[in-house]
């Protein structure tokens, strides 16, 4: 047990000690800097004390969104676009699967976003964002586009004619007898010679002209017409088939082949206005002039040489008693003459008779 002077040297060392390392310790603290209590950085003190202001760097925030259609559907890959009132470079995306967007590391201030979507109209949304707002736009709708768009749909000149010869090949007299080749609009399209052949094969197997042309055979066996055929059905079917013979070559020499070689139009034009005598030798005229494919009138070369060749060819199957150059040349003749006297049919008498007319014709004066 130590005794009172121990003690007291004892209390001595111990505070001697504890004063020793607090001074210690006080040492090898750093100084302090004068803000500290503030939480102020020594420079920023120091400029603080100088008088100098302070930039405080202002947190960016983003901007999202979604978008959808007028049915309700999301919009997807929609053109986005977010532009700012201090002119800086604009910023562009597109909406996602899900219809939104997004724009991040937007510095705070007013600003505008813009959807456009084909087939829709533009949408505009505005705002502000603050320093760090996570900042989300209205859900955005685009509705669809009601602008009207002019299409002008124009039909080619084939097709034009196409149409018209549909129109045609419904024309009949009475009902029932095809009146093929004549046209009754203003200012027809030219056929082209694949229509010009199917007008002449649409003409050539109708009813009504085979039917025609047996009761011609008809007539001539009644009066012994081409006697070389003889009598009896065998008589009948030689007589059938030279006359049938006479309108297949005929139709396709003249209104098929040679229109496509000469590039002429096959048909007759309906004239419709000016006086009687005027149409009168219009119609008559229809059997040596004839309207180009360029629409300009020229000599009618294919129906002239059409009726010759004809005549040449029916030598090949007329009797030997009736062949020679003056069938040819009476053959002939007698088509241009047919011609010429169904253009007066066609200006005066078949269009009244011809029903259910659809092509946008001429109003026929009376003569």
């Amino acid at each position: 047990m130590l005794g009172a002077p121990s003690l007291i040297w004892l209390s001595l060392w111990v505070l001697l000690c504890g004063f020793s390392l607090s001074a210690v310790a006080q040492s090898e603290q750093p100084p302090a800097i004068q803000g500290d209590e503030a939480g102020v950085t020594g420079t920023q003190a120091a400029g603080a004390s100088a008088g100098q202001p302070q930039t405080v760097p202002q947190q960016s925030g983003s901007i999202s969104g979604t978008v959808i259609v007028q049915t309700g559907a999301l919009a997807v890959g929609a053109q986005v676009q977010l532009t700012r009132d201090d002119q800086s470079p604009k910023q562009e995306t597109v909406t996602g699967d899900n219809g939104q967007f997004s724009f991040t590391n937007v510095p705070p201030g007013p600003f505008k976003i813009t959807v456009t979507s084909p087939g829709f109209d533009n949408n505009e949304a505005t705002g502000e964002l603050s320093p760090g707002q996570a900042y989300i736009v209205p859900e955005m709708l685009l509705n669809v586009a009601t602008a009207v768009t002019e299409v002008r749909v124009e039909m080619t000149q084939v097709e034009v004619a196409q149409e018209e010869l549909k129109e045609q090949l419904k024309q009949r007299v009475l009902g029932f007898i095809p009146n093929f080749y004549v046209t009754y609009e203003p200012d027809p399209a030219p056929l082209i010679p694949r229509q010009k052949f199917y007008l002449a094969w649409r003409s050539v197997i109708d009813p009504f002209t085979i039917a025609g042309v047996g009761f011609l055979a008809g007539i001539q066996q009644a009066s012994d017409e081409y006697g070389g055929y003889g009598q009896g059905a065998e008589g009948y079917a030689k007589r059938f088939g030279a006359a049938y013979g006479n309108v297949f070559i005929g139709t396709f020499l003249g209104s098929a082949v040679l229109p496509s070689i000469l590039h002429q139009d096959p048909r007759y034009f309906y004239k419709g206005t000016g006086s009687t005598k005027s149409r009168i030798l219009y119609a008559l005229g229809n059997a040596v002039v004839a309207k180009g494919d360029n629409k300009k009138w020229q000599p009618n070369y294919s129906q002239i040489i059409g009726a010759f060749a004809t005549g040449g060819i029916s030598q090949l199957y007329y009797p030997a008693s009736d062949r020679g150059g003056d069938l040819v040349v009476q053959n002939a003749l007698l088509r241009l003459a047919t011609s010429a006297v169904a253009g007066i049919f066609q200006e005066f008498v078949l269009r009244r008779l011809t029903p259910h007319l659809q092509t946008h014709t001429k109003t026929e004066p009376e003569p």
